[in-house]
């Protein structure tokens, strides 16, 4: 697996060898992790590997390829089947091609192997028949065998660091045999650092872009290649949408801008609003995760907040993309920067979960609709007390049934506009439920 060729792209020549040339996922690989301790000592065990793109979960199995004295068996859950499983899984238990090593199978994008698929793995991680490495951008938790998780190490790789990715470009240049270090490269400090930032923790695209630079960077009449600003604003285009609205990354990054907005951050909400927006997740989806926040968190401490979410629902589907991004914004700052409030979700949850469980009692019978001939003989609506009758438009009347008489399920704020309602309320209480 070692380079062989210059014909690789330069992401895969320049993957590290050895533990030593492996950078970043200190809190992993470092020195006296455990996973280090496995590799050295040769003594691997099953673990999957999960992570963003480019953080270098292929790069650490070939070095388990590189440094293991067990057989290194590979296969892509993208192009391979059960027979390709079954073809590793009679070698691993031949004893004359495995010559008595255990066999290590590396399998990338785990997560895109049906059940079937890998089902068919268990008995043999189970029994030791192979050792397990596997590489998913998705987590695991959600999207690969509860049985192959319960066998094997869970490890989550993070996006790399500004430093880590500067210091992979530099040994890109500097690497003789593998990358640039036989060609005068010049390029500021500056630059690089443009490179790291724009990458967004992916060693891969920002080894991508070094390349194209140079390759398409006609040396001057001194023989270098002068890698400018412009070189590699061009070579990267957009900067690199670190999530995917398909995959777990969509429900971070929402769940990130509603907890912002409940928080009573707009610049966070907004943040990730453009991320989401950026990424192409569809405007009517993020356009009711507004809404739903208005209500839930905002509620009754801002009422306009809910009114202005659904006019900007409205008003993002009959515009379209690009304008859509502005009433979304809109509301989304809005429900943001409202006084917050949970009282009305808490008032339904309590109400429902009291309907689930107990009886609640009947309808009182003043308060039944009597729409037919004969039903106020049976004294439905008899005795009900029209409101607006009366002083204040309240009147002294139970409207709760006899078995729910007492309860309270709405308990106000003093905050935003509740606290209006709450002083209302405290009036309104000593009318309905008052002493005679």
């Amino acid at each position: 697996m070692p380079y062989t060729s210059e014909s690789e792209p330069l992401a895969y020549r320049m993957s590290p060898r050895n533990l030593d040339e492996y950078v970043g996922q200190e809190h992993i690989i470092g020195k006296g992790k455990m996973l280090r301790r496995m590799i050295e000592a040769d003594r691997l065990s099953s673990i999957i590997l999960f992570g963003p793109p480019g953080v270098g979960k292929s790069a650490l199995a070939r070095v388990i390829a590189l440094t293991s004295s067990s057989r290194f068996e590979q296969i892509n859950a993208v192009t391979a089947g059960v027979s390709d499983i079954k073809n590793v899984i009679s070698d691993a238990q031949n004893p004359i091609l495995n010559e008595g090593k255990r066999t290590v199978l590396f399998i990338d994008e785990i997560h895109r192997f049906n059940k079937l698929q890998q089902d068919s793995l268990l008995p043999f991680v189970e029994d030791g028949t192979i050792i397990l490495v596997g590489a998913t951008t998705e987590n695991p938790f959600f999207e690969v065998n509860k049985a192959l998780i319960s066998r094997s190490t869970v490890l989550q790789l993070k996006p790399l660091t500004d430093e880590n990715i500067i210091t992979i470009i530099r040994n890109a240049i500097s690497d003789k045999e593998r990358g640039y270090g036989d060609t005068e490269v010049v390029i500021s400090d500056e630059t690089i650092a443009k490179i790291a930032e724009n990458s967004n923790g992916d060693a891969r695209n920002a080894l991508k872009a070094l390349e194209l630079a140079v390759i398409t960077t006609a040396p001057d009449s001194s023989g270098r290649v002068v890698i400018t600003d412009e070189v590699i604003a061009d070579c990267m285009q957009n900067r690199i949408v670190i999530f995917d609205k398909d995959g777990e990354s969509h429900y971070d990054n929402i769940s990130a801008m509603i907890k912002s907005m409940r928080g009573s951050d707009p610049d966070a909400a907004i943040l990730y609003l453009a991320r989401a927006l950026k990424a192409g997740e569809p405007i009517e989806f993020l356009a009711r995760r507004i809404m739903i926040c208005a209500a839930e968190d905002v509620g009754l401490a801002n009422p306009n907040a809910l009114l202005l979410a659904v006019a900007a629902f409205q008003a993002a589907v009959a515009v379209g993309m690009p304008e859509a991004r502005i009433p979304l914004a809109e509301a989304c700052i809005m429900v943001a920067t409202s006084p917050k409030s949970n009282a009305s979700y808490l008032a339904i949850n309590k109400a429902l979960h009291e309907v689930e469980t107990t009886d609640t009692g009947v309808v009182p019978m003043h308060l039944r609709n009597a729409p037919a001939k004969g039903m106020e003989d049976l004294g439905y609506s008899v005795g009900y007390l029209y409101a607006h009758d009366y002083p204040g438009h309240v009147v002294k009347q139970q409207y709760m049934t006899d078995k729910t008489v007492g309860h309270v399920y709405y308990e106000p704020t003093s905050i935003g506009y509740e606290t209006k309602i709450r002083e209302y309320l405290k009036k309104v209480d000593e009318i309905i439920y008052g002493q005679e």
